[in-house]
């Protein structure tokens, strides 16, 4: 297996109660730089604003959580992703990275003061409660969520398992805020999921990046061959609604479908924070056709996996544009027990495209629209087969069953297609380019 050969450096994305989070195993080096001078004037003000809280506030304010509020302004203000972590959350963090961890089961973020869902995670009480992608939540029980930090969010919206918390949420399309209920619970995330889609089409969601996604994946591909009889001719692979995950899981699965050549790498001004990572040799499915499935709700790892597929052209991508989630954070714990989690580099694709901010532009650009059935016209017409006493077509064969089976084979059709459009367009995709390659 491609996963045993492999020797990788892992920075890995980790996700607490639906934040986006990640941890770098190796903590950078430190390196001597030219020194420079320090910003006198402004260290000047600090210690006058500080003399002035501890002298003047309302209330008696101590030195630690003054300090420690500092540094977390400091960075705060760089970007959505830098934070400090105190030493809870930093255990929470390294929690969230095993795939079980208490909440409602969603990838969150702030935009303009409120909590932006990036995307709800399968099988979570989130889903399951009708919350997605891009909703903005505005309330969290009565507490506005304008003007708390994505910590104190996200801490309200932490609680015992069973227990409930009502989200105010804007959605776009909506004339009015949405009132949605959702009940506490032990989140368990199952990465790999599958499926057939008919006897030659694999389907494969991956819901999150795990450390062993990579193994899940290979895992999977196998069980679907054997239940084709190996005869696959193509598979959908999705990662809709896949909020990231570790970046090690996301170079394995990009891997198992490449033979060779670059998958992602990384630049940053620090030394150790430029990272390359390339495929070896073998295609867990053997050059079959493949169509990836995305949208605004995949962000950070699968936008990585996308990316190289795509500039391979190992893989047609079908859908939205992805989060655009390109940044790496590395986690470097400090002495005390804490630690900082610091944006260090950008991801960029093997033709060297910047995720950042950007996303993944689909090769087919489609939305996951809803189809509705047509009402049945008053007069239904008649056909030959209808009218008393016609002709048999002269088969004395049992005909009945190949007939029962297209029929049956064409009501999974239109379930598909009226369940989940681009499931269904993709696997019409599929058939075509198979009958392409014929």
């Amino acid at each position: 297996m491609k996963l045993a050969t492999r020797n990788l450096l892992l920075i890995t994305l980790g996700i607490t109660l639906g934040i986006s989070l990640t941890i770098g195993h190796s903590v950078l080096a430190e390196r001597e730089s030219p020194a420079t001078p320090l910003p006198l004037n402004e260290l000047r003000t600090f210690s006058e604003v500080f003399a002035n809280i501890k002298n003047h506030y309302v209330e008696a304010v101590d030195d630690k959580e003054l300090l420690e509020n500092a540094i977390r302004g400091m960075l705060t203000g760089l970007d959505p992703h830098s934070s400090y972590l105190d030493e809870k959350d930093f255990n929470d963090l390294k929690v969230g990275t095993s795939g079980e961890f208490g909440g409602l089961g969603i990838e969150v973020g702030m935009e303009d003061g409120f909590v932006k869902v990036i995307a709800p995670i399968d099988d979570t009480p989130a889903q399951r409660a009708g919350i997605q992608a891009g909703d903005l939540v505005i309330r969290l029980d009565e507490t506005p969520v304008k003007g708390l930090s994505l910590k104190d969010a996200v801490d309200i919206m932490r609680g015992k398992p069973g227990t409930r918390i009502l989200l105010t949420v804007v959605r776009e399309g909506e004339g009015k805020p949405l009132k949605i209920e959702i009940v506490r619970d032990i989140i368990v995330v199952t990465s790999v999921k599958k499926k057939l889609l008919n006897e030659h089409y694999a389907y494969v969601r991956i819901t999150q990046f795990q450390a062993n996604t990579g193994e899940n994946l290979e895992q999977a591909i196998e069980e679907l061959k054997k239940e084709s009889d190996d005869s696959l001719k193509g598979l959908v692979l999705d990662l809709r609604n896949n909020p990231g995950g570790v970046l090690g899981a996301s170079v394995a699965v990009s891997d198992a479908f490449l033979n060779e050549g670059r998958i992602v790498y990384t630049e940053g001004r620090a030394e150790n924070s430029e990272v390359n990572f390339n495929a070896t040799a073998g295609d867990i499915i053997d050059g079959l056709p493949i169509v990836v499935l995305i949208n605004v709700g995949s962000a950070s790892a699968s936008e990585i996996v996308s990316g190289a597929l795509q500039d391979h052209k190992r893989a047609i991508i079908m859908g939205t544009r992805s989060f655009g989630k390109g940044s790496v954070q590395t986690v470097m714990p400090l002495k005390d027990g804490n630690a900082l989690k610091l944006t260090t580099a950008r991801y960029y694709t093997p033709s060297g495209r910047s995720i950042q901010a950007e996303g993944i532009e689909p090769d087919i650009i489609l939305d996951n629209i809803k189809l509705a059935a047509m009402e049945e016209p008053e007069f239904i017409p008649v056909k030959e087969a209808n009218l008393t006493g016609h002709l048999d077509n002269g088969d004395n064969n049992n005909a009945a069953e190949p007939e029962d089976k297209e029929v049956t084979e064409k009501q999974k059709r239109a379930d598909l297609a009226r369940d989940d459009f681009q499931l269904f367009e993709a696997l019409n995709l599929l058939q075509g380019l198979h009958l392409l390659q014929k």
